[in-house]
């Protein structure tokens, strides 16, 4: 779910060193090709350094894949990372949700700039928050200053309950009991996840049907994309999968929260994936697979976020600039037990990194993260 999933990691200066080193996996191409000399340090920089149990990262550039893994999977058992892992991907989720919101808008079923009111009529309403002045795009791109329910439902209220059943509405109504943002930018942006628990609805109202069923219809049958799921409200990791960790204060022990109630992330954040799916993903999006031309250029038709990177956010997806030149497309990702990122370049390049702890992870985790993925771009 993003940012905010990282509360509990903000403060945190320590970490534990686990010293367990990588596998490659196959199918794979040439080193010299895919990265691994300048990829692995840096997985092994996650797991050394900046604390979490393990990390994986796959690595595609059109002629073959490698996967590299460094530490463990399970902390009770010290079995190692394995390549062809599972996990959660948290807002790695919010380009599948803005990708089935934008095929509606190919077919004419929904339109970018009407306002979210023609379509849920009354359901944004509360303490300044108002349907009537937010439209779709303003949603897709978090733009809408609607106060993320993230802010108030903290991580520690989620996990309090972990198998709890959350409604969206019930979810919806703890951000409309606060006032709209004051963005920071001057591009109006401002990140939020009750921009995607809307366009999860949104989906539901003008289908009829669940969320979940539209991805799968939608994106991932087609794709083949068969370790990637919506889960609704089912607690495990299906398939091979490392156990994920959070560690609640800079001194404690990692806690395995593997399992739990997805449904308070919804279309924002409830996705769960694998590295070879989600660069298969990421490479048909960009390519043209999921989306028509216009609808394409809009989902890139970006803002800047202010962040001190540089980066900028178009309709559920995000834009940085490469250290060796040019740009890539993709998003990050933190929910409970896990911090993702996935990029790709219009030319054919992918990579997608998972770490198995979060929040709780140091500033160095986040950067390793973002490093891991822009080194194998760039390699």
């Amino acid at each position: 779910m993003y940012t905010r999933m990282r509360v509990l990691g903000a403060a945190l200066a320590l970490a534990i060193g686990i010293a367990s080193y990588g596998a490659l996996v196959e199918p794979r191409a040439s080193a010299a090709a895919t990265g691994e000399a300048v990829v692995q340090p840096v997985l092994d920089r996650l797991t050394s350094d900046d604390g979490a149990p393990g990390a994986l990262a796959e690595v595609r550039n059109g002629t073959g894949a490698t996967v590299l893994t460094s530490g463990v999977a399970d902390l009770g058992t010290d079995a190692p990372m394995r390549g062809d892992s599972s996990f959660r991907i948290g807002s790695m989720t919010k380009p599948f949700t803005a990708t089935v919101v934008l095929q509606l808008v190919g077919e004419h079923r929904i339109a970018l700039d009407a306002p979210v009111e023609r379509y849920l009529p009354g359901v944004v309403r509360g303490s300044g928050n108002d349907g009537r002045h937010i439209t779709v795009r303003d949603l897709l791109q978090h733009t809408s200053r609607l106060p993320d329910y993230l802010t108030y439902y903290t991580p520690q209220d989620a996990l309090a309950d972990r198998y709890a059943h959350h409604d969206p509405v019930d979810l919806l109504r703890i951000a409309l009991a606060h006032p709209p943002v004051t963005p920071t930018t001057d591009s109006g942006w401002s990140y939020s996840n009750t921009n995607y628990l809307l366009a999860a609805m949104l989906i539901e109202k003008v289908t009829g049907h669940s969320y979940g069923t539209e991805v799968r219809q939608r994106i991932l049958t087609p794709l083949g994309l068969h370790e990637t799921s919506a889960p609704g409200d089912a607690t495990g990791i299906p398939g091979p999968h490392p156990r994920g960790y959070v560690r609640p204060a800079a001194d404690a022990d990692p806690i395995d929260v593997t399992e739990f109630n997805p449904s308070v992330a919804f279309g924002g954040g409830n996705m769960i994936s694998s590295a070879s799916d989600m660069s298969r993903f990421f490479d048909a999006l960009l390519h043209g697979r999921l989306l028509r031309p216009a609808e394409l250029a809009e989902m890139q038709h970006v803002v800047s976020t202010g962040h001190e990177d540089g980066s900028a956010y178009g309709l559920g997806l995000q834009r940085w600039s490469l250290p060796c030149g040019g740009v890539f497309w993709g998003h990050m990702g933190d929910i409970f037990g896990f911090q993702t990122m996935s990029g790709s370049t219009t030319d054919g390049r992918q990579a997608t990194v998972m770490a198995n702890l979060d929040p709780g992870g140091t500033d160095a985790q986040d950067a390793d993260v973002k490093a891991a993925v822009t080194t194998a771009l760039c390699a």
